[in-house]
């Protein structure tokens, strides 16, 4: 299977910029798998493709500010972006270049670079209180613009509970409180997973075959009595519905045992919290053990979303999809509309 089965043609125009007025306010394109239907909706119609007894999964990782700009020595501006800790008690870091040197971000919070991809942070009080200070949200590079006060607040799921990522959920970002409360009268479960969205999700695939390309891997956190409740929903004629590429991964991995246990701790319901990283790669071809319904925003061409997407829906009803997707003028990508698979 070639990655260039997985291109599309995409004007640049329809590439979201800012997100639009209100979250449920994006268009809703909705897949049926069974006839090969395509939808045209609003997002607040989403509450209309549930039923009482549905299983709604969530991803409550929280967005970093994690984007830096600073001065190096010799007076040049550098961006940084923190991807994550090191055993060391160092950085990984994404920055332009191999610079090694001081980065002054402000008089009291600086860094020592080394070749562009680790840095040591000095600073008074916590990382996360300078971050909060003098951090930007951390947007894709397909934005094509800084980040600015509007991103702080949309570029964040409204259930956005556990910081950690530097790239935000996406198929999240079109919730209110007044969906997920809509959703919960219904009779739908609400439950969540941690995922940290990393650096590979800005990773583009170069490989010319689908399966010569090596996910990064990356940590999760997941309680064991979701697994029951994704078991039991099944067995009541009932869909888990997964929000996101990132939650789908986690609930694949730990239903289909492609993850390495790193931890496992006591939770308040008395089950147990897995702590585990997964470096599953999912395209078509896969067999889904947990989800049975998809919400996902339009992907890049050959992505390894867009590769998860048309291994949920099919390939060629989810790239007929995306032409008509690009025919009607939707949005794509982060800030972009959003597809319902079921």
């Amino acid at each position: 299977m070639k990655t260039s089965d997985f291109l599309f043609d995409l004007p640049e125009e329809l590439i979201a910029q800012y997100p639009p007025d209100k979250r449920e306010k994006s268009r809703l394109m909705v897949l049926t798998r069974g006839d090969n239907r395509i939808e045209h909706k609003t997002f607040v119609d989403i509450v209309d493709y549930f039923r009482a007894g549905d299983l709604l999964v969530l991803n409550n990782t929280k967005v970093c500010p994690a984007r830096v700009m600073g001065k190096t020595e010799d007076g040049k501006t550098i961006g940084l972006l923190i991807a994550e800790t090191n055993e060391t008690g160092t950085y990984r870091i994404l920055s332009k270049g191999k610079y090694t040197g001081r980065v002054f971000i402000s008089e009291d919070f600086y860094a020592d670079v080394s070749d562009g991809n680790e840095a040591r942070f000095h600073y008074e009080g916590t990382l996360e209180e300078q971050l909060q200070k003098y951090g930007h949200m951390p947007l894709p590079p397909y934005i094509k613009r800084p980040a600015c006060t509007l991103d702080t607040e949309r570029y964040q799921t409204v259930y956005a509970e556990k910081p950690g990522s530097i790239a935000a959920p996406t198929a999240g970002l079109h919730f209110t409180h007044q969906i997920l409360e809509a959703l919960r009268d219904k009779g739908v479960m609400l439950e969540t997973i941690t995922l940290h969205v990393g650096e590979g999700t800005f990773r583009p695939v170069h490989a010319d075959y689908v399966s010569d390309h090596k996910m990064d891997s990356e940590r999760f956190e997941i309680d064991t009595s979701l697994l029951e409740k994704i078991k039991e929903t099944k067995i009541n004629g009932n869909k888990a519905v997964s929000v996101g590429t990132t939650t789908t991964r986690a609930i694949e991995a730990i239903s289909s045992g492609r993850y390495k246990l790193i931890k496992s701790t006591a939770s308040d319901n008395g089950c147990q919290r897995i702590t585990a990283s997964t470096d599953i790669f999912i395209y078509p071809g896969y067999k889904f053990k947990a989800a049975a319904a998809l919400i996902t925003n339009f992907h890049l061409p050959r992505s390894t979303p867009v590769l998860m997407a048309c291994a949920f829906a099919g390939k060629d009803l989810l790239l007929r999809a995306y032409e008509s997707a690009v025919s009607a003028r939707y949005r794509f990508f982060s800030y972009g509309d959003v597809m319902l698979i079921v």
